[in-house]
């Protein structure tokens, strides 16, 4: 998509990585909202990270503030620990699949015009966010020792249960901010044609 270079400055980077911050801040307590919060938008931040900074420390970083964020959240606010398992220890890997596959849908996508690099992209939100959550999701029922009995059929129906709610929310964060680009960049197109045209 134009307006996604292929070597970004280390200002925008930081820049990107810090609103990308303040984002999982706002959301990360909850996973799925309500009336006072905000869903979870770590899932999507990761995969934006990946098609907007895709530095290795910036992914170091955040799954850093992640952890923390966790931390203080069952340490001093009282969110509940159910899912801290050792399961946890999946979840880099599990958010290394988003911002790593976005970082590669990126390249596959950076020369087609806006609509097309969107569609491109949001695909990509689906499938990384599948993935991301199989991972996270099959190494909690498999390793989390909250399943008496775990069997396949159990885990698929537990997949299918939570699964879409994550990929839903994961795509309506990340696909407003690339459908805002690609809106952003064919307005902008547009104004450089007419101003060439005049």
């Amino acid at each position: 998509m134009q307006g996604i270079s292929r070597d970004i400055s280390r200002k925008r980077a930081l820049t990107a990585t810090g609103l990308l911050a303040l984002l999982m801040l706002l959301t990360r307590t909850g996973h799925f909202g309500d009336a006072l919060h905000m869903p979870d938008a770590s899932m999507a931040v990761f995969f934006l990270g990946g098609v907007y900074v895709r530095r290795h420390g910036a992914l170091a970083v955040l799954l850093i503030l992640a952890v923390a964020i966790d931390y203080v959240a069952i340490r001093y606010a009282g969110v509940s620990d159910f899912c801290v398992t050792a399961a946890y220890a999946f979840l880099p890997l599990a958010y290394a699949a988003l911002w790593y596959g976005a970082s590669a849908c990126t390249r596959l996508v950076r020369h087609a015009r806006p609509l097309p690099a969107w569609l491109g992209l949001t695909v990509g939100v689906v499938v990384f966010a599948s993935l991301s959550f199989l991972i996270s999701n099959g190494s909690f029922y498999w390793l989390g020792g909250r399943v008496a009995h775990p069997d396949l059929a159990g885990w698929a129906a537990n997949a299918w249960q939570w699964g879409p709610r994550f990929v839903a929310t994961t795509l309506a964060y990340a696909g407003s901010v690339l459908l805002a680009q690609a809106v952003w960049v064919q307005l902008r197109d547009a104004r450089r044609a007419r101003d060439v045209a005049a």
